[in-house]
């Protein structure tokens, strides 16, 4: 079913979280970045059962901003289910995706653009990362652990500045810790897969979402769940038909 999106080329989706402290910028970077695209473009906040005041943040911005729209979980499901609420809602043909945090800047959405037209999913490697000696390490250490299981050439699955085809994106195989291997569930759709530096900057409000074990432990689980389902993964292509 078509909605609002379906007038854009681009749809920016934007999970939201207790992030009641960054809803401010994010109307602003978002808005300056918007009127200034490559392509006409919208933003989708995606509000993933928030208990402060983001989804009331949220609402305002949208009834004063063009171009703004949101949807709202019942509750909490997780970054992997606010991304595919997104994307099932979203009807424009790309559909990228920013961490509510800004950790990474809509700006550089303009360098994985250009690459759009070749590649079925565009996707940002951090340079010059401003986060915890902790979180770099155990990044570094789930990224390689990763690239050995699924084979998928990535240098920084995590980076949270991603833009992909949405017929491909509408294809991928949700469930729990998808958003880690998006590059490798591009690939299983024989889809093409294209790395971009991007800037990387400090979290100034709110609080991170990831911890320990959910950045390194859970990771390692999911990276066997993704290799028992890549022999089974069905992937078909049609060709004739009288549908329509």
């Amino acid at each position: 079913m078509e909605n609002k999106t379906a007038a854009y080329k681009f749809t920016i989706v934007v999970p939201v979280f207790n992030e009641e402290g960054n809803m401010a910028r994010l109307e602003t970077v978002l808005k300056d970045f918007k009127d200034h695209a490559q392509v006409k473009t919208c933003i989708l906040f995606v509000n993933d059962g928030s208990t402060d005041a983001s989804g009331r943040i949220m609402k305002d911005i949208c009834a004063r901003q063009s171009d703004f729209f949101f949807i709202e979980c019942v509750r909490n499901g997780g970054l992997s289910a606010a991304m595919k609420a997104g994307i099932d809602y979203c009807c424009s043909d790309l559909v990228g995706y920013i961490d509510a945090d800004l950790q990474t800047t809509p700006e550089d959405f303009d360098l994985l653009l250009q690459h759009t037209d070749e590649y079925e999913l565009v996707m940002g490697i951090r340079t010059g990362r401003k986060d915890s000696l902790v979180k770099n390490m155990s990044s570094r250490i789930a990224n390689g652990f990763r690239r050995m299981m699924t084979h998928d050439g990535v240098e920084d699955t995590g980076c949270p500045l991603k833009i992909l085809h949405t017929d491909y994106a509408r294809r991928i195989p949700f469930f729990t810790g998808m958003h880690r291997f998006l590059p490798a569930l591009i690939q299983l759709q024989e889809g093409r897969v294209f790395q971009v530096p991007v800037r990387h900057f400090p979290r100034v409000a709110g609080q991170s979402k990831y911890h320990l074990f959910n950045r390194l432990i859970g990771p390692f689980k999911d990276c066997f769940a993704y290799r028992w389902m890549k022999k089974r993964y069905i992937n078909y292509k049609i060709g004739d038909n009288n549908l329509q």
